[in-house]
C-alpha cells in the first residue's frame, strides 16, 4: 500500500524524519518496503499483512504512529448538519447474513468539477486516478479511513429506493447479468451479494457499482452508500467474478462496522466543501450489532511470555494509544477489542500487541533452553537431553552419520532378529490405519530401522557404513492407557573385508568397544561392565550387554551370522557391529564428575601376566578383582591378550594383562614390587579359580 508521509503527519502528529518513522513501523511488523521522495513529500510502501485491515488506510497507520511517538491522533473533520425534512427515500436488506449494516445519505445540487490539486496529489501519490470530484472523494475517505463508499446518481435510482440481496433471491435461484462501471456486462453467480434499486441491479456488493447509476458530468443529486459486507461473501464473488478492486480488497479483509458511518459523514463534509451539496437526512440500517470482546490478560503472563520485567504501567502504556478500552485490576487487565482490531481474540494476542509497541529490539535475545522434536522437556529431562547431545557428538566425531526414519516398524522385522515371544519389545503399539503393511506398528526397536538403510547403502555400492539414530521407542502397556516412550540411540558400523597394503591389527568389535567406552567415560560413568549379551540376534561370542552398576544401558555386538542370511548380505567376510544405549536407564545412573591431580614425578613400573580360567570367565571381572585389591599402589589395568588353541587345555583360555603400579611419593623399589605383585597373583587365582600360565 502507499502512503502519503505528510498525510500521515498531518493525522499522527508527529514531526519525525522519515527514515526514523519507516524504521519503528518496520520493527512493529508493518514492513516499510520502499520510500519514494516526490517533491516535498515521500510515498511509504507499506506491505500490510493479511491479519490488519485496519493499516489499509491513513488513519489506520497513523494509529501506530501515534502509539509509538506518544502523540493524538488528529482525526479529520467529518461532523456535519443536514437539512431537516423527510427523505422520500427507502432501504431495504433482504439478506442480514451477508450484509450487517447498511448507511446512506443523500447530498442535492452537487456541481461535478476537477478536484483541488492538494487531494489530485494526494490520489495520484497512493496509486489513484482522479476522475472528478464527487468519485475523488470516495476514493479519497477510502485511503483516509480504509472503508470504500460508493456514489449513485440519485436520478437513475428508480423508485428512491434500494436494495440488497443476492442475485439468488431476486431471480429464484439463479444469477442476474449487470454492467459494472467499467463497461463490461457480467453474469453473477446465485449467491452475488447485488445492490438494485425498485426494478434493477445498480452495483455488485463491495465490488464494483453499476454503469446505470453511474456518476457523470450531468448528476445533480447522489445516494452516498457506507456499507458492510460479509468479508467471505465478498471474497468469494470477486474470485467467482474475476473482478479485484480497492474497496473488494478491503471488504474481503473486514473493515470496520463502527466506522462505516464516520465514513459516510466525512464524505458528506468534503461534499459540501468541494462539490457544493447540500446535505440531507442519513439512513442507517444496522440489524446485526457488533458486540466487543474483552481479553482478561494477566500481568504475570505478560513478563513470562516476553522474557521481560516490565512494570503495570509499562504494559498498559505500550497499548495505550493503540484505541483499546482498558479495565485494570490488581493481578489482571482487561482490553475491551474495538471493530477494527478483528485479529485480536485471545490474551496471546494483547500480549503480542505489547511486544510490538514496547519494541522487538528492545527484547533481550536469549537462547532458549528448550530443545526441538524428541528433546524437549516433554519427553526427557536436561539430564537425559544432555546425555543424548553427548552420544551424538561422540558418535559424530567417530565417524558415524546420523539418521532420521519414520517411527514404524513391523512385527516381521522382530522375527527377522529373532526376538523372543515373551520379550516386552513384542508388545508393540498397532497403528489402526498404517499407509501399508511394512510401517503397521511403532518402533520397539531402532535396530531394524538402521537396517533397512544399511540394505539401502549396499544396494547403491556403499560398502562402508556407520549410521546412528537418536529416537523414540514405544512399548505398549495396558489396555486405554499411553504407550512407554523411551529414548534409545543405536548404531550400526558395516564394513567388508577387502585387500590393503596395511594390515589392521584390531578387531571391529574392539573398534566400537573402544568408542563405547570413550562415551561411558565422557558421561562420568564410573562403574561400567561388559557381560555377555543373551540377545538372539547377536553374535554369541562377540556381543555384551553395558551394565552401569546394576543398572542394564545398553548392549554391544556384531550381528548373528543367521540374520547376516535372513538379509540376504552376500559379501566377503562382512561385519556389523552394533551398539545401542538406553538414554533414560543412563538418565538414573550415578555419575561421578572428573577429578584432576598432579602429574605423576615418579615413573610407573608394569608387570604382564597370564592366567588360565575357565573359558566361559568374563574378562571383565578379572578387571573389578584387580579394582578391589586393597593397594594404593595400582594404578591402571588392561587386558591385551586372550587366548584360546594349542597349549591351552579345552574349556579353558589364557587372559594376559598388564597392570601398572606407581606411588606418589616416592620411587617404587624391585622389592616392593614384587611383593605386591606376587600377592595380587595370588589373590587373584583365588578369585578366579585360575592359575598362572608358564
Amino acid at each position: 500500500m502507499k502512503v502519503s508521509y505528510n498525510w500521515l503527519k498531518e493525522i499522527a502528529g508527529i514531526d519525525a524524519p522519515v527514515s526514523e518513522a519507516a524504521h519503528r513501523l518496520t520493527m512493529t511488523g508493518l514492513e516499510v518496503e520502499g520510500i519514494e521522495h516526490i517533491q516535498d513529500d515521500c510515498v511509504l510502501e507499506v506491505n500490510v499483512t493479511p491479519n490488519r485491515p485496519d493499516c489499509l488506510s491513513i488513519i489506520g497507520i497513523a494509529r501506530e504512529l501515534s502509539a509509538l511517538y506518544k502523540t493524538s491522533l488528529n482525526m479529520p473533520p467529518h461532523d456535519v448538519i443536514a437539512h431537516p425534512g423527510d427523505l422520500d427515500f427507502n432501504v431495504d436488506i433482504l439478506d442480514y447474513d451477508l450484509c450487517n449494516r447498511y448507511a446512506g445519505r443523500i447530498v442535492r445540487n452537487v456541481k461535478i468539477a476537477d478536484s483541488p490539486d492538494w487531494m489530485k496529489q494526494r490520489l495520484e501519490k497512493c496509486g489513484i486516478r482522479p476522475i472528478n470530484n464527487v468519485v475523488d472523494i470516495t476514493n479519497y475517505v477510502l485511503l483516509e479511513f480504509g472503508h470504500p463508499l460508493h456514489a449513485f446518481d440519485l436520478s437513475k435510482v428508480k423508485g428512491h429506493r434500494i436494495r440488497i440481496a443476492s442475485a439468488g433471491q431476486i431471480s429464484g435461484g439463479t444469477g442476474i447479468k449487470i454492467t459494472t462501471l467499467d463497461g463490461v456486462e457480467r453474469q453473477t453467480p446465485a449467491d452475488t451479494l447485488l445492490i438494485l434499486d425498485s426494478e434493477n441491479p445498480i452495483g455488485i456488493a463491495g465490488i464494483m457499482g453499476g454503469q446505470d447509476s453511474e456518476v457523470d458530468g450531468n448528476t445533480k443529486d447522489l445516494f452516498i452508500e457506507s456499507a458492510y459486507f460479509d468479508p467471505a461473501s465478498i471474497r468469494r464473488s470477486s474470485r467467482a467474478l474475476g473482478l479485484k478492486t480497492e474497496a473488494s480488497y478491503r471488504f474481503e479483509r473486514g473493515c470496520d462496522i463502527k466506522a462505516l458511518k464516520k465514513a459516510l459523514d466525512r464524505a458528506a463534509y468534503l461534499m459540501k466543501e468541494l462539490a457544493d451539496g447540500e446535505l440531507y437526512g442519513k439512513i442507517d440500517m444496522y440489524p446485526k450489532k457488533f458486540t466487543p470482546v474483552s481479553l482478561d490478560v494477566k500481568y504475570e503472563k505478560v513478563n513470562r511470555v516476553l522474557g521481560l520485567s516490565l512494570e503495570k504501567h509499562q504494559m498498559l502504556d505500550c497499548i495505550e494509544g493503540l484505541g483499546f478500552e482498558i479495565e485494570t485490576s490488581d493481578k489482571s487487565f482487561s482490553v475491551i477489542v474495538p471493530a477494527f482490531r478483528k485479529d485480536m481474540t485471545r490474551d496471546y494476542d494483547v500480549i503480542e500487541e505489547i511486544a510490538r509497541m514496547y519494541g522487538y529490539d528492545n527484547i533481550p535475545a536469549v537462547l532458549p533452553r528448550a530443545a526441538v522434536g524428541i528433546d524437549s522437556p516433554a519427553h526427557m529431562s536436561e539430564t537425559s537431553s544432555q546425555i543424548s547431545s553427548e552420544i551424538k557428538q561422540a558418535l559424530l566425531k567417530s565417524g558415524y552419520t546420523e539418521a532420521l526414519n519414520l517411527s514404524f516398524m513391523s512385527e516381521s522385522d522382530l522375527d527377522l532378529l529373532s526376538v523372543p515371544q515373551d520379550d516386552e519389545r513384542r508388545r508393540v503399539v498397532k497403528i489402526k490405519n498404517p499407509l501399508r503393511s511394512e510401517e503397521a506398528c511403532m518402533r520397539t526397536m531402532i535396530l531394524p530401522s538402521l537396517l533397512i538403510n544399511l540394505m539401502h547403502n549396499l544396494s547403491h555400492g556403499n560398502r562402508d557404513v556407520r549410521i546412528f539414530e537418536s529416537s523414540r521407542i514405544f512399548i505398549s502397556k495396558e489396555a486405554d492407557s499411553l504407550p512407554d516412550e523411551r529414548h534409545s540411540v543405536c548404531s550400526i558400523y558395516y564394513k567388508e573385508k577387502a585387500k590393503t597394503l596395511y594390515p589392521e591389527s584390531a578387531n571391529d568389535f574392539f573398534v566400537v568397544k573402544g568408542i563405547a567406552e570413550s562415551i561411558l567415560k565422557d558421561l562420568g560413568l564410573g562403574s561400567c561392565s561388559f557381560v555377555r549379551s543373551s540377545e538372539q540376534f547377536l553374535h554369541p561370542g562377540q556381543s555384551a550387554d553395558i551394565y552401569s552398576g546394576a543398572q542394564k544401558i545398553g548392549f554391544i555386538g556384531a550381528l548373528n551370522p543367521i540374520v547376516f542370511d535372513k538379509l540376504g548380505i552376500k559379501a566377503s567376510r562382512p561385519t556389523l557391529i552394533a551398539l545401542e544405549f538406553s538414554i533414560d536407564t543412563i538418565g538414573l545412573c550415578s555419575f561421578t564428575q572428573p577429578k584432576y591431580r598432579q602429574l605423576p614425578k615418579f615413573p610407573a613400573i608394569d608387570r604382564d601376566v597370564a592366567m588360565v580360567m575357565d573359558s566361559g570367565f568374563a574378562a571383565s571381572d578379572l578387571k573389578r578383582f584387580v579394582a578391589g585389591y586393597s593397594s594404593d599402589l595400582i594404578e591402571d589395568v588392561y587386558i591385551f591378550d586372550v587366548y584360546q588353541g594349542q597349549n591351552i587345555p579345552e574349556g579353558k583360555k589364557s587372559i594376559a594383562f598388564s597392570i601398572r603400579y606407581r606411588a606418589a611419593d616416592r620411587t617404587l623399589t624391585e622389592q616392593e614390587i614384587d611383593s605386591l605383585h606376587k600377592s595380587l597373583v595370588s589373590h587373584l587365582s583365588e578369585k578366579t579359580s585360575g592359575q598362572v600360565r608358564q
